[in-house]
C-alpha cells in the first residue's frame, strides 16, 4: 500500500536555480530562445488571413462566430478582441495555447466581423 502512495506521488518545482525554468514564455511553454510567438511589431496584416466559422457544437445549442488563423501575439489577440466585442455590441473571449490561437464572439457577428476586417486591411476567407 504504502509502494503505491509513494509511486502517484508528483513531485512539482517550487523553486529552482535552473536557467530553463526561469526563461520560458508565459504565452507559449517554450524557452525564451526557442519562443514562435510573434512579437506584436512584426505582425503583417498585409499577411494575416483569418478563417471565420460559426460553431454552435458543446455550446448548449448557442451560436458563436470563430475567427482562427491568427497570429500568435497575446497583445494582438487582446486589442482585436475587445474592438470586435465593443463594435458588435456581444460578448467574446480570445484563446491562444501552444496548437491554438483564435477569438471567439457571441452570436453570428459575421457580417459586422467582415466590415471590421475589411476597414482593418486584414484578409479573411470563409463564410
Amino acid at each position: 500500500m504504502a509502494l503505491l502512495a509513494r509511486m502517484s506521488f508528483k513531485p512539482r518545482i517550487v523553486y529552482s536555480t535552473d536557467p530553463k525554468d526561469r526563461f520560458e514564455c508565459k504565452r507559449c511553454g517554450h524557452l525564451l530562445n526557442e519562443c514562435r510567438c510573434v512579437p506584436i511589431e512584426n505582425v503583417a496584416m498585409d499577411k494575416i488571413v483569418v478563417n471565420i466559422r460559426i460553431e454552435k457544437g458543446g455550446r448548449g445549442g448557442k451560436t458563436v462566430t470563430v475567427l482562427a488563423d491568427l497570429p500568435k501575439n497575446e497583445d494582438f489577440l487582446k486589442k482585436l478582441s475587445k474592438e470586435l466585442k465593443t463594435r458588435c455590441g456581444v460578448g467574446g473571449t480570445y484563446v491562444l495555447t501552444r496548437e491554438d490561437c483564435r477569438i471567439e464572439i457571441q452570436g453570428d457577428q459575421r457580417d459586422a466581423i467582415k466590415k471590421i476586417l475589411t476597414s482593418k486591411q486584414i484578409k479573411f476567407k470563409g463564410m
